[in-house]
């Protein structure tokens, strides 16, 4: 390193604001090493209690993006627009959004991760899905990229490999909390795909990283400000997280949701969110001229059935079984599906998506450490949500556990998750603000 590490340390820890070369070399120390774990978490805590001026963040994400390959699409002609998602219960909505922005002619290179805790991940829903391949090369994710408009990748060593250790030691350190080193970690990665724009998917509410709506709202305000520093169009969508997006919570139930969505049997708040991200990605790839026209071509190209025929042609490229989309049962079932009742009559006045979430980790479909196995086909269908009217005795929801003994342990935590009362409530816009 050109700086000595500690000098930085403590100029950061004092207040002060590190230069670009100041922080590119940190970054540098990061990837080969020559920064010691003991350094780099001090470092990460001054992040965290003095934060990062706007150009300090940008340095240290274009650092980041810059530490490993930042991929180029040379002969892909149309614009380049992906999505990214902070992440909640249920959101299975790239799957559905990649193959319906494609079809309108924006090409989508999209870098997704596995889930951790109570948030569900991309490419454990694409894991589901038999023959699926996530792991392309570089040159692969390219080819598909180009022959079908959109392409899925699990995460690379080879892209912004200081993000790896960097989120590694924010997890052990208490320094997750932080907007800048998220707005990094975040940025990083997705503008080492070589894209030209980027949509955010901002989530708030109890299963949500930001819980609190100002919170969520700093972090929307610093993404968007950064990404736009670093060269990159971008816009964001402030979404709910205080209930389950969809019915299906679990991986392989996510996908039959989705397989459903593409014949148009599809959840409200799940098709509010797929197309709201959808218009603000096709009016940065520059294909419409303002979000009302690009939802009326996303609509059309959904109902036509255009759009199952992109999804289709991604699952032949990526060596997935096309069988699922008309077979459904491809995917597998769980040993014990159950429906949970509802104790008394009245409306279901709570949907609590961090007890659900959680619930369904205990299943086995989700981490709680990185190396977890997860199982596929455990989970849980919806089959009422909030202030929906329910009888005593009828289904509240449908377990799918692999033994009667974690059906009848999910029961009883899904019962106090959506208890029953006299008041109707209503839930809150899906969508709650815009950047």
């Amino acid at each position: 390193m050109k700086h000595h590490p500690a000098r930085l340390i403590a100029k950061k820890r004092d207040g002060g604001e590190l230069a670009a070369d100041e922080i590119a070399d940190l970054v540098s120390g990061v990837v080969d090493g020559t920064l010691g774990d003991a350094q780099l978490g001090a470092f990460l805590m001054a992040v965290c209690c003095n934060g990062m001026t706007a150009a300090e963040t940008a340095a240290l994400t274009l650092g980041m993006r810059d530490s490993g390959v930042v991929l180029r699409h040379d002969r892909i002609s149309k614009p380049k627009i992906d999505k990214h998602s902070t992440g909640g219960v249920g959101d299975k909505v790239s799957l559905l959004l990649a193959p319906l922005v494609a079809a309108a002619g924006v090409a989508v290179p999209m870098v997704s991760g596995r889930g951790l805790g109570h948030t569900g991940g991309t490419i454990d829903k694409l894991a589901a899905l038999p023959g699926y391949r996530t792991d392309l090369s570089i040159t692969e994710f390219g080819d598909v990229l180009e022959q079908c408009g959109y392409a899925m990748l699990s995460p690379s060593a080879e892209l912004a490999p200081a993000d790896r250790r960097m989120y590694a030691t924010r997890d052990i350190s208490g320094t997750v909390e932080s907007i800048p080193l998220i707005t990094s970690s975040i940025l990083s990665k997705k503008l080492a795909e070589g894209i030209d724009g980027l949509v955010m998917d901002v989530k708030c509410g109890r299963a949500a990283f930001m819980q609190r709506e100002d919170d969520a709202r700093a972090l929307m305000e610093t993404i968007c400000a950064t990404g736009r520093s670093a060269g990159v169009k971008i816009a964001a969508l402030l979404t709910d997280m205080d209930h389950p997006l969809g019915l299906a919570l679990g991986n392989a139930l996510e996908v039959v949701e989705i397989l459903e969505a593409l014949d148009g049997n599809c959840p409200e708040d799940l098709r509010e969110v797929t197309l709201e991200l959808g218009a603000e990605m096709l009016v940065l790839g520059g294909v419409a001229v303002d979000p009302r026209a690009a939802r009326a071509t996303l609509e059309r190209l959904w109902q036509d059935g255009v759009v199952r025929q992109v999804f289709r042609h991604n699952l032949e490229l990526q060596g997935g079984d096309v069988r699922v989309l008309d077979d459904h049962t491809l995917l597998g079932r769980a040993p014990v599906i159950e429906a949970v009742s509802a104790p008394r009559a009245g409306f279901v006045e709570d949907v609590d998506p961090l007890a659900l979430g959680q619930v369904v980790v205990d299943l086995g479909g989700g981490r709680r450490q990185p190396s977890d196995a997860i199982d596929p086909h455990v989970g849980i269908v919806l089959q009422k949500q909030l202030g929906d009217p329910v009888a005593a005795g009828e289904p509240l929801a449908i377990v799918h556990a692999a033994t009667t003994a974690a059906w009848e342990a999910a029961r009883v935590r899904l019962v106090a998750a959506m208890p029953v009362g006299e008041e109707r409530r209503k839930r809150r816009p899906v969508v709650l603000d815009r950047a």
